[in-house]
């Protein structure tokens, strides 16, 4: 297992929206509650929610594509590293590698659909053998819908099943700006589907 390449990301003085601060101060008054990571991604979604789909949510600039890969922009890294919120733009058939994360991340389609498949890791059944994947889920999100999870138990790989570009509001609780990515490693195993 290695780490994960960076997506692309836009500049590093994100420009804003109000509908964008209003968002961000959501996840703060979540985020400074200090609940535990599921309760804390869950809440996250139920504050992300009614901005998926508005207009007025990201610039023209934030909602630009890669044609070689899907790509990052980060909106927000709050100052004390808490959490981050980033816009990913995927073209028709664009996705991630199987992976799993530092932090805790809530999902949220704003645009399109994104398509997931979720995975458990089976140990080694003997001490020459090898570890493997098995897909637990498969999972379509439209536009509006969102999900929380938490390490562990949050290997997945996501990708744009649609004719039309997809782009998606993902908040972490790590600071992106930092890090690059919210990629803890990517999985490089045999997996059944």
């Amino acid at each position: 297992m290695t780490p994960a390449p960076t997506a692309q990301s836009a500049s590093s003085a994100p420009r804003t929206t109000d509908r964008l601060d209003a968002l961000v101060a959501g996840v703060r008054e979540v985020v400074g509650r200090g609940l535990p990571p599921d309760p804390t991604a869950y809440l996250v979604g139920e504050r992300l929610a009614p901005h998926l789909g508005a207009p007025d949510l990201l610039t023209a600039e934030q909602r630009q594509s890669d044609p070689d890969r899907y790509r990052q922009h980060l909106l927000h890294a709050e100052h004390d590293g808490s959490f981050s919120v980033v816009a990913l733009v995927w073209l028709p058939g664009q996705g991630t590698s199987v992976h799993d994360h530092v932090s805790w991340c809530t999902t949220g389609v704003h645009e399109g659909r994104e398509q997931e498949r979720r995975y458990r890791l089976v140990p080694a059944a003997r001490a020459d053998g090898a570890a493997r994947l098995v897909a637990t889920a498969d999972v379509v999100s439209e536009q509006g819908e969102f999900c929380g999870f938490a390490p562990p138990g949050d290997i997945h790989r996501v990708w744009n099943p649609g004719p039309s570009t997809a782009v998606s509001l993902h908040v972490y609780g790590a600071d992106i700006s930092r890090l690059g990515s919210s990629v803890r490693r990517v999985y490089a195993l045999p997996a059944d589907r």
